[in-house]
């Protein structure tokens, strides 16, 4: 099998730099980028040692370097799909920024298409590849966990709007708000219970803080204070799966709690979890009760700062190649998207919502 080599980039944005470093340690060479402005790609080419390499969109990119065997798309959430598409039907291989789509009707054309053309399809779940949650899962497949009964899922800011008023804050673009920009830790914790089939959703979004410049945050700068703000400010949730098995989540970028805190929490039959990142600091506590004896552990894991954004496009590269198991998968991804419409329907009619067998959601009468 020959080695995947070259990758091409789509998007030189805040989170493309990550990419290259975790493509890098894979193995791999970047060889372009395509961004619409050409002058930032021009300008990132030139910083990560392939200058002149610059286009401004896939279809010109791809024309001037047909040995690409993958791409990597950065952009905002509303191109996810239309990209994954072309780069699909161009049997190029491509690992995708999060969230995977807008909703799961693009997902499930995506995975169709990944499986008829053959090429694998990653997105970047990055959270997956931290030290302590690769930790955690080989203590569920080792049994150490038990049944996982329960879960919570949590990524709560006090002021933490991204980008206020520009396409984070627009739902055309980025298809919600927290619910769908901080999913990680519900993907986390589905991971976790090896993805359960959803039965019934109940939820409730709040958008009271969306549009007051008090509550944006530090993650990208502020494009315009009466910009579009048509996206919730949190989320809180429950989720009954057909196993039994349950998940509360809670997603946030403006409401009124301490401090920003990101976790999640297993209730397991043999060891209850939680493992946590504050300011990229990861902690896993393990708690167990013996013989009347409560045995609580904590580990910490070191050079780990990144939250898994350059370990999980190194683990691209290294599945491609046969090196390793993805760390994602396309059905997965349906699973979770399928999810968070669920989770939007039910906030919308007021009404709890069913998921079907066929993956359908419907408000309960």
């Amino acid at each position: 099998m020959r080695k995947v080599q070259k990758i091409g980039l789509i998007g030189a944005g805040q989170m493309a730099e990550y990419h290259v470093r975790g493509f890098l340690e894979g193995g791999a060479e970047v060889a372009a980028v395509a961004d619409m402005n050409l002058e930032k790609g021009n300008a990132f080419a030139a910083q990560w040692g392939f200058p002149g390499c610059a286009y401004r969109d896939l279809s010109s990119m791809f024309a001037a370097h047909h040995e690409l065997d993958a791409v990597s798309i950065i952009t905002p959430n509303k191109f996810h799909y239309p990209l994954v598409m072309e780069a699909l039907k161009l049997g190029l291989h491509v690992f995708c920024e999060k969230p995977p789509a807008l909703n799961s009707e693009e997902m499930r054309k995506m995975a169709e298409t990944a499986e008829k053309t053959g090429k694998t399809l990653m997105f970047n779940l990055n959270n997956r590849a931290r030290m302590d949650a690769l930790h955690i899962k080989e203590l569920i497949g080792a049994g150490k966990i038990g049944r996982i009964n329960s879960a919570q899922a949590t990524w709560q800011r006090r002021t933490g709007i991204p980008c206020f008023g520009g396409w984070f804050t627009t739902k055309a673009i980025a298809g919600g708000g927290p619910l769908i920009d901080l999913l990680h830790m519900i993907d986390l914790a589905l991971w976790f219970m090896d993805y359960p089939e959803p039965e019934y959703v109940l939820a409730q979004t709040f958008n009271d803080f969306i549009s007051n410049p008090e509550f944006q945050g530090a993650w990208g700068k502020t494009v315009s204070l009466n910009g579009t703000t048509d996206v919730e400010s949190a989320c809180h949730g429950f989720v009954r799966f057909k196993s039994g098995q349950v998940l509360t989540l809670h997603n946030s970028w403006a409401e009124l709690v301490k401090e920003e805190d990101t976790y999640v929490a297993l209730q397991g039959t043999e060891t209850g979890v939680r493992i946590r990142s504050i300011n990229n600091n990861n902690t896993c506590e393990l708690y167990s009760q013996k013989k009347g004896v409560s045995n609580d552990r904590e580990l910490r894991f070191k050079n780990d700062d990144d939250m898994g954004r350059t370990r999980m496009p190194e683990n691209f590269v290294r599945a491609l190649n046969g090196e390793t198991a993805p760390l994602s998968r396309p059905d997965e991804a349906v699973k979770l998207m399928q999810l968070i419409d669920a989770v939007y329907l039910s906030a919308s009619s007021g009404k709890p919502v069913q998921i079907q067998n066929n993956g359908c959601i419907r408000p309960l009468n």
